[in-house]
């Protein structure tokens, strides 16, 4: 499924942890592994000299060297960049995974304490936003195993979910694992003013109608296992509920598409569960009708 997978470094703990990830990953698909580091050099001071961006660029090099020696008893096909740029790191990042042809965009995420809430970190947040490629996020308390065994797919029927759900079973399909399909009722949206029973139904039947969408084309797939649930509540609480309660490895999610310069802008539902799940988010972005 995988042939090509950029990963981004930024000399973090973080990052060496999702390199050994994304090496592991690369191995079982047969992937070529791109790590790279972004030089960005409109953070130097100014008046710096030639000389102190070569040091910096040799000591990008010697670190992505010693971050890739770490997977040396992985057997993927590995290769090393130092970008220098410019440029902002996040459209760095993207271009070089265009220009390579990366089917995968592997980048960590950082946890923050305090009101149960996390960051993205601002370059991964801006990457996700624009990029054309899918991007997997994985945070920075978790070990990511590629053996994932469990993989789930939330759905609201849209083109933006049937474009998860399509990835979602095809990776089902290509690693033998079991898929999850849920569909959750936001209960926010009824009414309190005395319909709320009649709209719940219908936004009930609407949800059974986009699971049993997803299922129809996993039974096609023959994929191993599948397991659907309509529920209700918070969108995102109930998905990372749901998440903690039956084990799951990955999560595959849409982004949606818009025009103009930040042509990708992240569904708060699949921003939220990037920023807190404790398991990696795979986020697939899909263009708009209008580009």
């Amino acid at each position: 499924m995988y042939d090509t997978i950029v990963v981004p470094t930024d000399g973090s703990e973080l990052a060496e942890s999702v390199v050994d990830g994304a090496l592991a990953l690369a191995e079982r698909h047969d992937a070529t592994a791109h790590v790279i580091h972004v030089l960005e050099l409109g953070e130097l001071p100014e008046g710096h000299g030639s000389e102190t961006v070569a040091d910096l660029s040799r000591g990008a090099e010697q670190y992505l060297a010693s971050v890739v020696g770490a997977g040396e008893r992985l057997s993927a096909t590995r290769t090393t960049s130092v970008v220098e740029t410019d440029r902002a790191v996040y459209r760095e990042i993207v271009e070089y995974a265009t220009d390579h042809d990366a089917d995968l965009i592997v980048m960590g995420t950082h946890g923050r304490r305090g009101l149960d809430q996390r960051v993205l970190g601002s370059t991964t947040e801006r990457t996700l936003r624009v990029s054309p490629i899918p991007i997997l996020t994985i945070h920075e308390r978790t070990v990511f195993d590629p053996e994932f065994e469990t993989v789930l797919v939330p759905t609201d029927g849209s083109d933006v979910a049937n474009a998860a759900a399509n990835y979602a079973i095809d990776l089902a399909d290509g690693t033998d694992a079991a898929l999850h399909v849920v569909h959750v009722v936001d209960i926010a949206v009824t009414s309190p003013l005395g319909e709320s029973a009649a709209v719940l139904t219908e936004l009930e039947d609407t949800g059974k109608e986009a699971v049993n969408d997803v299922l129809d084309r996993a039974d096609d797939a023959e994929l191993r296992s599948v397991q659907a649930s309509v529920l209700s509540g918070s969108p995102a609480r109930s998905i990372l509920d749901y998440i903690a309660d039956h084990d799951i490895d990955l999560v595959v999610m849409g982004t949606h598409g818009r025009s103009g310069l930040e042509r990708y802008l992240l569904g708060s539902v699949t921003e939220t569960v990037a920023r807190l799940a404790d398991v990696p988010v795979l986020s697939v972005p899909v263009r708009s009708d209008d580009e």
